[in-house]
C-alpha cells in the first residue's frame, strides 16, 4: 500500500497563468478537486510560461501530479487545491 509523504501546506490553486505556482518546487503535487464541478487544470514550464498540458479534473476527485520542480500548476476554480507531497514504502 503506498502512503503519501506530507511536504508543505494545502493551498488553493491560483486561477491564472500569470500567478501560478511550483508548491515550493514540488516534483509531485496531490490535487484535490473541493468544488461541485469539473475544473481544468493546467501544468506550465514557469510562472506566465509555455503550456505543457492539461487536463480536466472531476468534481471530488484526487489526482497526484508529477511534475518538474520549475513547473507551475494553476486551475480554473479556487475549489482545486494542492500540496507538495511525495511518496514512502
Amino acid at each position: 500500500m503506498a502512503r503519501t509523504l506530507l511536504k508543505g501546506a494545502e493551498a488553493a490553486l491560483p486561477t491564472t497563468t500569470g500567478t501560478a505556482v511550483s508548491f515550493s518546487e514540488a516534483t509531485v503535487v496531490r490535487l484535490v478537486n473541493t468544488h461541485t464541478s469539473a475544473h481544468l487544470v493546467t501544468l506550465v514550464e514557469t510562472r506566465s510560461g509555455d503550456t505543457v498540458g492539461s487536463f480536466t479534473m472531476p468534481a471530488g476527485s484526487v489526482e497526484f501530479l508529477e511534475k518538474q520542480p520549475t513547473q507551475c500548476v494553476f486551475a480554473a476554480n479556487a475549489g482545486v487545491k494542492g500540496s507538495k507531497v511525495g511518496f514512502t514504502g
